[in-house]
């Protein structure tokens, strides 16, 4: 049963959705993944090593994984609403306050808190899924909200070389604080838009009520459910570590190694925000259909050769398909593992279960990019990072095809 309010003609869970997909837009759209776009010129800027700009990014992750920590616990207190809206606001502080900043130190703790900015909105935006659509729209729902990422990538694919080609050498500060005053005005637009229950407007979640009974009253003590939350954390972890290597030093790999002018390499990482826009809609509708372990292991066997061919050196085309197969699957694992969180524990665990499978992908996420920038170092290269990622993908496919049907 689809109910609608008086006010609008169509049910206000696409009004969540919406708000979900302008929040990811700030908070990993622009405030993370427009790092890669920023690291060529900022590093040149600031006279950074790799190892460096690989540890603010690092600095980014631990902020997350410490908010992702904190997250249950301030959702017992604190209604999800009012939470991103204040993940978002101090995301938008830093992100001018880089803008102006020179040392590593300071750029480093400010970015820190960007992650956790990012922690305390992404947490809880996500769990809002499993509380407005039911079973059957999860992944859709889902999907929606994570192409918020793609657009935020796409624009700023296309606004920092701008900017750089208009500035010269100090773009960079200008792309920091143009992207913290379109996150502050994100910020105000979501205050007003979310709603934390369906109940708060007199309103059923999106789908039929018979998936109440079916799918969303899991008991407490599921059986299988503590492995279930390790397998579903280990696949999310595997994720974190790889995608976020090829997403932060991808952009540098084609300007240093690959010899791009950086305006082609922009446009190339649009390409991953113009095919990351349809990947979390497409894999989350496909897993609605086929079950989330099946849309798992289709997203990381397509990320698994996406890693392949970054890594093999056999030149531009292929780097190109790399491109295209990564944004293709970039934004799926995030949109198949909030559906998985309600299908798998219910309700009552959804927002505990997505915490805690999302401090995996956070552990992961924090030890990836500072690994390869290392490796960078001494091999002078992002290929052995590349292809171990890649083994580690491979894995998950594995390890996805062990996960059993929900109940």
């Amino acid at each position: 049963m689809n109910v609608r309010t008086g006010r609008w003609p169509f049910h206000y869970g696409w009004v969540i959705a919406f708000s979900g997909a302008l929040t990811l837009f700030a908070c990993f759209g622009l405030a993370r993944f427009a790092f890669g776009m920023l690291l060529p010129a900022m590093r040149a800027g600031l006279g950074f090593g790799y190892d460096q700009m690989g540890f603010i990014s690092t600095g980014n992750f631990a902020g997350y994984l410490a908010s992702v920590a904190l997250a249950p616990f301030l959702l017992r207190r604190f209604k999800p609403r009012l939470l991103i809206s204040l993940g978002l606001a101090l995301i938008a502080i830093c992100l001018l306050g880089i803008s102006r900043s020179h040392q590593f130190a300071v750029i480093f703790a400010l970015y820190v808190l960007v992650g956790a900015g990012g922690g305390f909105a992404n947490i809880p935006v996500m769990v809002l899924v499993s509380h407005w659509f039911r079973r059957e729209r999860r992944g859709r729902a889902a999907g929606l909200m994570v192409a918020g990422n793609g657009v935020g990538i796409i624009f700023s694919g296309f606004l920092i070389p701008y900017l750089n080609r208009l500035l010269g050498e100090q773009g960079w500060r200008s792309g920091w604080l143009i992207l913290g005053a379109i996150s502050l005005l994100i910020a105000l637009v979501v205050a007003l838009l979310l709603r934390d229950d369906p109940a708060d407007l007199g309103l059923e979640p999106v789908g039929h009520v018979r998936q109440l009974a079916e799918t969303d009253l899991v008991p407490h003590e599921a059986p299988g459910a503590g492995r279930i939350l390790l397998q579903l954390g280990a696949l999310y972890a595997v994720f974190g570590a790889t995608y976020m290597v090829y997403g932060t030093f991808i952009v540098t790999t084609l300007v240093e190694q690959f010899g791009f002018p950086e305006g082609t390499a922009g446009m190339f990482w649009s390409w991953v925000g113009f095919f990351g826009s349809f990947s979390g809609i497409l894999f989350g509708s496909l897993s609605d259909r086929i079950g989330r372990k099946g849309g798992l292991m289709a997203v990381f066997a397509l990320q698994t050769l996406a890693y392949l061919l970054a890594g093999s050196g056999l030149g531009t085309l292929v780097v190109q398909a790399s491109v295209v197969l990564y944004g293709l699957g970039m934004f799926a694992i995030p949109t198949i593992m909030a559906a998985a969180v309600g299908d798998y524990l219910g309700l009552s665990r959804a927002a505990s279960a997505f915490s805690l499978i999302t401090f995996g992908f956070a552990i992961g996420q924090t030890i990836g990019p500072a690994s390869a920038g290392l490796l960078a170092e001494t091999t002078g290269s992002f290929a052995a990072s590349y292809l171990a990622s890649a083994a580690l993908t491979g894995v998950a496919v594995l390890l996805a095809a062990l996960l059993p049907k929900p109940r």
